[in-house]
């Protein structure tokens, strides 16, 4: 199992459990980090070696023609982003509380404190 099919697995079944138990703070941090997972593995730009289609503009000939391999991240690149993830939501919790908006910036901190707990969790 690659880092980020465990890391996938692990924060799939703790935004379930969180879904159950309706937490939503809990939902929107995981979801996010499943999100930030998902972005960083897409490949940079890639040329395809396919012959074009003639009946769709763009498109190539041949079935999977057009696939291209996920990048493979490593536990610490994850990491890096789950950080990342914290990281916003603190900027965000600090900007939104200076303008009065103290529920949001609660909220985004108790996100920052679900991102933060997975580190130690996963």
């Amino acid at each position: 199992m690659t880092a980020a099919q465990f890391w996938r697995k692990s924060l799939g079944d703790a935004l379930l459990a969180a879904r159950k138990e309706r937490d939503v703070a809990r939902v929107s941090a995981l979801r996010s980090a499943l999100s930030a997972i998902d972005n960083a593995e897409t490949p940079d730009a890639v040329e395809i070696d396919a012959p074009e289609s003639e009946a769709i503009a763009g498109g190539v000939v041949g079935l999977g023609a057009a696939e291209v391999a996920r990048r493979e991240l490593s536990d610490d690149e994850i990491r890096a982003l789950v950080r990342t993830e914290v990281d916003e939501r603190l900027a965000a919790a600090e900007q939104v509380s200076s303008g009065g908006h103290t529920e949001r910036a609660a909220a985004l901190r108790a996100e920052a404190a679900v991102l933060t707990g997975l580190l130690g969790d996963v």
